[in-house]
């Protein structure tokens, strides 16, 4: 384990001491730590950045795996449905990882000062990519994460070491990716204008035409993009969508099956049902009543 890595290990240890992801004095830095193998989580992935320390994990982005451990970072540009699990993790060699957390805004800002722009390739890239973490951006987040042992500098230097962290990540081989959606303009920001309109509202009916006309692209260019940015097509992103929020409003607000497919947007329970067992494996009953055994919900 390198020296920075080393540094990182003793602080998520020291601020983390228990499993789960702990918020922190740093606006937007969050660690992580757990000590078992996890079950598969399905859940909409933050726009982060997150560098892990100890362990492994396994993330599936429709049909693409990600798998990443000690010394690699992992960055998503926009809010994702994921499924991801702890593969590798012990009481004594845990799953560590610093989150943070960012928006487009930032990165913009970060482009525009460093006068940094997005090379001209008109194929959108994927949303969600793995790097070897440099020892530039490794110094950049020790600098942000060691500001937990001086509080009363975070006001002032926590958002310039967080800049610098996004000024590295931009400037590494996977910069573009992460570029590409905080510009206002090519075909990647199209799609993410189309994401945002799903989450907002994916338990309406979004016909693809509607969608395509969003994004001034016409339906096989949308989809195309739409599959090369999320791995998966505007269907199937708002369906995971919505099974997730099924998910969560079943475990904590009713059990009324057919009340909850309506909220999220479907017409027929048998569909809905036979969707839910494909993605968490089994019906939502007996999904909703394992989940509650195991964790005592």
């Amino acid at each position: 384990m390198s020296v920075g890595l080393r540094k990182l290990d003793g602080l998520i240890r020291k601020y983390a001491p228990t499993d789960g992801v702990h918020v922190t004095k740093i606006p937007s830095l969050f660690l992580v730590r757990e000590s078992e193998i996890s079950e598969p989580v399905v859940r909409v992935s933050e726009i982060a950045f997150c560098l892990i320390i100890q362990g492994e994990k396994e993330v599936w982005l429709g049909e693409q795996r990600f798998l990443y451990g000690a010394g690699h970072y992992v960055v998503s540009s926009v809010e994702l449905p994921v499924t991801g699990q702890v593969i590798e993790a012990s009481a004594d060699c845990p799953y560590l990882a610093f989150k943070v957390e960012f928006n487009p805004a930032e990165v913009l800002d970060v482009m525009n000062d460093a006068n940094l722009k997005p090379t001209r390739d008109k194929k959108a890239k994927r949303a969600m990519f793995v790097g070897d973490v440099e020892e530039t951006l490794l110094d950049a987040a020790v600098r942000l994460g060691s500001l937990l042992d001086q509080p009363q500098h975070i006001p002032v230097l926590g958002p310039l070491f967080k800049k610098e962290l996004l000024y590295w990540v931009l400037q590494g081989p996977h910069g573009d990716s992460l570029k590409q959606l905080a510009v206002e303009e090519g075909s990647a920001r199209r799609v993410r204008t189309v994401i945002e309109h799903i989450l907002a509202n994916y338990d309406q009916a979004l016909p693809v035409e509607e969608l395509a006309r969003l994004a001034n692209l016409g339906v096989s260019s949308l989809h195309r993009q739409f599959k090369e940015v999320t791995a998966m097509s505007p269907i199937q992103f708002q369906k995971q969508l919505r099974l997730q929020e099924a998910r969560r409003l079943l475990l904590t607000e009713s059990t009324d099956i057919a009340g909850i497919a309506f909220r999220v947007g479907y017409e027929s329970q048998s569909q809905f049902s036979r969707e839910y067992s494909r993605l968490f494996g089994s019906s939502p009953r007996a999904d909703i009543r394992r989940i509650k055994e195991r964790y005592g919900v």
